[in-house]
């Protein structure tokens, strides 16, 4: 059986984007559009079936619950019904903690591929002081899986207007939003569409934010090979490769990133198994979220309109906390270009060293007091209107509430 899983791993990983590169070298451009239609259909197809053998939503919500036990705060699970932004009857998969409490809401976006228990470390210091959110973004985890727009513009709207209904149906008045990578993207985008309902932004190294370099091959020596299996690859979704690894798809991920799980021993009971496990099931199902991602990128670093282009839609008002990562693999720009535009506004720049992209995970301990810090300059300003929090009436309440 090893020997199988190692197969498939050179399979996905190496043999199959090299011979994919070398047919679509040899074709015309018009030629190459059409093949990476066909090549995406059939490996979403394939992915599908494969994950039939080990995906289920009854093994997701499981494994969610497993991980989540580890929360010493009250919470709730449930869905919140927010209709057809995107499918016909969309519904995003949310977790509340201390949600009686009066203080302005903070609301955790995650990034691609991920799921809202992966905040675990994060959620009981966050949740000490005020009601705080976190969502499966629509497209990913529990939350629906619509088809999304094929049009960068029009995905990066149906994200903005999947929160702003989210937020609606759970009758939150000002909120301070923190986005993690892609979700960083989303919250941006959001607060520039709706800065009234922002009380704070919170980027947790962001994705998307400065321009794809024209060089980009030369600046960071890719070799040769590294860049035909990117060619190979661009027609294909991120993690494509989970999928068509089928049965091996859980030790693909384990075997990819066992950083990540060992980083969730401290909180978790057998983490190095849990964690690639929610990984995995987040991400065998059908990859709407993903395939939204594919669409607005622009190579897997970039996007197609990144916010450097209109950071003056950003409310000069609005108080703006980036955090980085100093490992991390996003460009850690962000933070100047913001501060260059904004040099009349209130922007907050804070580096954590040793931590990499997963700056939430890699330095829980300095994160939390980072946005604890962000939330407490929230909490002084002056609030846009008199909203006020208003208890949750039409959220579907046939989930679980656990931990009560």
């Amino acid at each position: 059986m090893s020997r199988f899983f190692i197969l498939c791993y050179i399979w996905t990983k190496y043999l199959l984007p090299l011979i994919c590169h070398i047919i679509i070298s040899t074709l015309s451009i018009a030629s190459r559009t059409w093949i990476g239609s066909i090549f995406s259909f059939m490996w979403n197809w394939t992915g599908g079936w494969f994950s039939w053998t080990r995906q289920s939503d009854e093994m997701l919500r499981n494994i969610e619950k497993k991980i989540l036990s580890c929360l010493k705060t009250v919470y709730k699970r449930f869905y919140v019904d927010i209709g057809s932004v995107v499918g016909q009857s969309d519904k995003i998969w949310t977790i509340s903690l201390n949600d009686e409490s009066s203080k302005t809401p903070l609301v955790l976006l995650h990034g691609m591929g991920a799921g809202l228990a992966l905040w675990c470390p994060n959620l009981d210091a966050l949740a000490a002081t005020r009601p705080v959110y976190a969502i499966d973004v629509l497209g990913f985890g529990r939350s629906s899986r619509p088809k999304f727009s094929d049009d960068a513009e029009k995905a990066e709207t149906q994200w903005v207007e999947s929160v702003e209904e989210w937020r609606r149906e759970v009758h939150l008045g000002e909120i301070i939003l923190l986005g993690h990578s892609l979700g960083g993207y989303i919250a941006t985008a959001y607060a520039m569409k709706y800065p009234e309902r922002v009380r704070h932004l919170i980027l947790a190294d962001p994705w998307g934010f400065t321009e794809k370099p024209s060089n980009v091959y030369e600046k960071y020596q890719v070799p040769f090979w590294v860049r035909a299996v990117a060619t190979a690859v661009q027609p294909f979704n991120p993690l494509w490769a989970v999928r068509a690894a089928g049965p091996a798809g859980k030790w693909l991920v384990s075997k990819t990133r066992p950083d990540i799980s060992r980083k969730y021993v401290k909180y978790i009971k057998d983490a190095e198994t849990v964690i690639p496990e929610y990984i995995y099931q987040c991400n065998s199902q059908t990859p709407s979220g993903e395939s939204a991602f594919h669409t607005l990128m622009h190579g897997f670093g970039w996007a197609k309109n990144p916010m450097v282009k209109r950071l003056d839609k950003l409310d000069p008002e609005l108080p703006i906390t980036v955090l980085y990562g100093s490992r991390s693999w996003v460009d850690n720009t962000t933070g100047q270009l913001l501060c260059e535009h904004r040099q009349t506004s209130k922007t907050y720049v804070q580096v954590i060293n040793g931590a990499g992209h997963h700056v939430y995970l890699d330095k829980p301990e300095l994160f939390n007091k980072y946005v604890l810090e962000a939330c407490s300059r929230a909490d002084e300003r002056k609030p846009a209107s008199n909203t006020e929090l208003v208890p949750v009436t039409n959220v579907e309440q046939n989930t679980d509430i656990a931990n009560s």
